[in-house]
């Protein structure tokens, strides 16, 4: 059983003689990369050991209830629990085995759009801006808002937040907690535009980009970078400053664009810009090799159709209803306040049963 362990933990005891090497800590891309490894083997090296430990003494109460004498009847009562805590070791360690996204342990830029439903679309956009600002808080992530367009009525067309960790486990990753949130979601209320009380239904959209760690990660040739500057503009058109410091980049071979017009400094903007660029980009690299693999990720919609939904608000019943994984909870004002985490246990619990399938199917 668990045949396949002993290479990882060959790999964990070369890391930690890799991670004692004074030179390897030079490069700190490398380090946080190394750091990350030995982190994610150092949880299956610790439940491999539990396992070990349980699955010996469940061996050994079975020897000694079966060969009869005085204690035979006292090791046959400790049985069902040996065998229970074996099991629920083996289950552990199962669960570490499976394969994880490369890119859980990074960090993520976090795109939000108003879509389809106009301003009460961007208001709730706003809305779920503060929802992953709190609960990214709650987490003692840092967030940090690289660029915002605002609506008329203070919601936002457009906000792109950059949101960092600490934790070394990839299990415990930005990215690992927030990659599901991509999609659509749809919200269903009365709106502070409607006059005669009627409930609408409006959506945002989500992106959930993981972070390049560092800027030869992702070689862009800057020949194939298109620049154009132009002035910030706020709400209604109305001039936020009157020097042209808001940058757009266009990534020729690409088409990606990038806008980035938060900062008053124009150096300032393409900096920001040029890091959604990298993001997009890894994000871009990876859908193709996993294209490539046949290995897909879940996808994450990027429309705005009001159809394509991963997740519904309703106002009016205080529910929140997640259409991938069928979760659903009437604490919605609760969720938008930043208590997200059962929703993201949700999807990742189908996530790993997904993965687990897989890998039964593979056997």
């Amino acid at each position: 059983m668990f045949d396949s362990v002993q290479t990882l933990l060959d790999e964990h005891r070369e890391l930690t003689r890799r991670l004692s090497d004074p030179a390897v800590h030079a490069d700190a891309a490398l380090a946080r990369r190394l750091g990350r490894r030995f982190a994610e083997l150092g949880a299956v090296a610790a439940a491999h050991e539990v396992w070990t430990v349980a699955a010996a003494d469940l061996a050994d109460a079975r020897e000694l209830a079966g060969e009869g004498g005085d204690d035979a009847a006292a090791f046959a009562e400790e049985l069902p629990g040996l065998e229970a805590a074996e099991a629920e070791a083996a289950e552990r360690l199962r669960r570490l085995l499976i394969p994880r996204d490369p890119d859980d342990a990074r960090d993520v830029i976090l795109e939000i759009k108003g879509g389809e439903g106009g301003e009460e679309a961007a208001l709730f956009a706003g809305d779920l801006l503060r929802m992953y600002l709190r609960y990214a808080e709650s987490r003692g992530w840092k967030a940090e808002v690289l660029s915002a367009t605002h609506s008329d009525l203070g919601g936002y067309k457009d906000v792109h937040v950059a949101i960092r960790g600490s934790a070394t486990d990839p299990a415990e990753g930005v990215y690992a907690r927030l990659k599901f949130e991509g999609g659509v979601h749809r919200v269903q209320r009365v709106p502070v535009t409607e006059s005669q009380g009627r409930i609408h239904t409006s959506a945002a959209g989500v992106l959930v980009l993981p972070e390049v760690d560092a800027p030869d990660e992702v070689q862009i040739d800057p020949n194939d970078v298109k620049t154009d500057v132009f002035r910030s503009s706020g709400p209604g058109g109305q001039s936020v400053n009157t020097t042209d410091s808001a940058v757009r980049l266009t990534h020729v071979p690409t088409g990606i664009v990038v806008s980035m017009q938060n900062e008053k400094s124009q150096i300032q903007n393409r900096e920001a810009a040029l890091r959604v660029l990298r993001s997009r980009l890894l994000e871009r690299q990876r859908a193709e090799q996993q294209a490539e693999d046949s290995a897909a990720r879940a996808a994450q919609v990027r429309t705005m159709d009001r159809s394509e939904r991963i997740r519904t608000y309703n106002f009016p019943e205080n529910r929140i209803a997640d259409h991938r994984t069928g979760y659903k909870a009437h604490n919605l004002d609760a969720v938008l306040d930043g208590q997200l985490e059962a929703v993201v246990a949700s999807c990742i619990a189908l996530d790993e049963e997904r993965r687990l399938a897989a890998l039964g199917e593979g056997a």
